[in-house]
């Protein structure tokens, strides 16, 4: 075998040098290649007779991090049997380490991903009742993803350490941490940050995929919980993106926190000689007989009167956010019915009452009564007409005829 080796070695020597390296990668190419194929294709074929399916998911997502492993294996046993040394050597071996750890780190990222998907198919959130599985699905899609981001980070970090330069910046940027050391942390906020309030919406879990929540005045449901954002579905199938931390600092309704039970309210206003007691029964009786109604909570109440009219609240429960939608529109469809068809002399309606100002307006005073209350008045009258007949000249026969 060392002969062989020794004799091939000499046979490609006096070939160039980047004609021994391309050939090299593409045997090492198509040889790594082949070899990872018939394996796959064997193994696969033993699991799908033995029918362990887990195992065939485990193969799947381990298909493309063992090809690029067949590949460097079968790359760096082969460039050892070349005669290249010197600074292509050096940039090889420089460009089969990076490939190893990422190799490494993407193995380290399917890992988790295997594990998460495995521990997630046991867990059975399509029932009614699935608020404890809901929150091990939070959980372990936010653990898994907040690892996946460390990982990549790590093995950033490795490949990034690999180099001279960049490991002598490192060493000294956590040596002073200085103003470098605060630029880059500052650079790295946003990232932190969201992975921060991922581990802490883990923990604490005040959200949960599938859960019914109020936010910036929007109905909607959890969908989807990323390593940075929170994929909300309103109830109009458009979506709300919004960023960890903003469930961490903001205030927000979750509707299904405990349990996806809730209670719906339905209001409207009826005149003032309404029945309430008829209405309250033809409220149970429409309750009773809607298949969305979880028989806990029906009640009828007077919460208010206008000028004009009474409002009557309707309160019905049911067993999720949509259901009670469903129910309240029902419920509310049928009293007004009800109301309209039975009695139509309750609906809203407005009282004006027409006066006759003339009939309706006191007598006035007598005249003497009037002058009695003027007593001031009168007296400047009086005065003044006592003056004007004082300052007249009178006749002299009128003076005669008096005398």
């Amino acid at each position: 075998m060392q002969d062989w080796i020794s004799s091939v070695a000499t046979a490609i020597s006096p070939m160039p040098v980047w004609i021994i390296v391309v050939a090299t990668l593409l045997v090492a190419v198509v040889a790594g290649l082949l070899l990872h194929r018939l394996l796959f294709l064997t193994i696969g074929k033993w699991l799908r007779n033995t029918e362990h399916y887990v195992w065939l998911l485990v193969l799947e997502k381990l298909r493309a991090p063992s090809a690029l492993a067949a590949v460097i294996f079968f790359t760096t046993s082969l460039l050892q049997l070349t005669p290249i040394s010197g600074a292509l050597a050096a940039l090889l071996a420089r460009v089969l380490q990076i490939a190893l750890i990422a190799l490494l780190t993407w193995i380290a990222i399917v890992v988790t991903e295997i594990f998460g998907s495995v521990y997630l198919r046991r867990l059975q959130v399509d029932v009614e009742d699935n608020l404890l599985a809901r929150k091990h699905a939070t959980q372990a899609r936010i653990l898994k993803r907040a690892a996946v981001t460390v990982i990549a980070v790590i093995g950033t970090a490795f490949v990034l350490m690999s180099f001279d330069a960049v490991r002598q910046y490192g060493v000294s940027l956590f040596a002073s941490a200085g103003v470098a050391g605060l630029a880059v942390g500052l650079a790295a906020r946003p990232l932190l940050s969201n992975l921060i309030a991922g581990v802490q919406i883990a923990m604490t879990q005040p959200i949960r995929i599938q859960d019914v929540i109020i936010v910036e005045g929007e109905y909607g449901t959890v969908e989807e919980i990323t390593s940075t954002c929170v994929v909300v579905q309103l109830w109009d199938w458009r979506r709300m993106v919004l960023p960890l931390n903003y469930f961490i600092e903001k205030p927000f309704q979750n509707w299904t926190r405990e349990n996806s039970s809730i209670i719906g309210a339905i209001t409207f206003n009826v005149d003032y000689s309404t029945d309430v007691a008829a209405i309250r029964s033809k409220l149970n009786e429409i309750v009773a007989e809607n298949p969305r109604w979880d028989r806990r909570i029906v009640n009828l109440q007077v919460t208010d009167a206008t000028a004009d009219t009474i409002q009557l609240r309707a309160l019905v429960s049911a067993a999720t956010s949509a259901a009670a939608w469903d129910l309240r529109c029902e419920v509310r469809e049928d009293l007004i019915e009800f109301v309209n068809t039975k009695m139509p002399e309750c609906l809203p309606r407005r009282r004006q009452q027409l006066v006759d100002r003339e009939a309706a307006a006191p007598p006035l005073p007598p005249a003497d009564n009037v002058e009695a209350r003027q007593p001031e008045k009168a007296g400047l009258v009086g005065s003044r007409s006592r003056s004007q007949v004082a300052g007249q000249r009178i006749p002299r026969s009128a003076s005669k005829g008096k005398s």
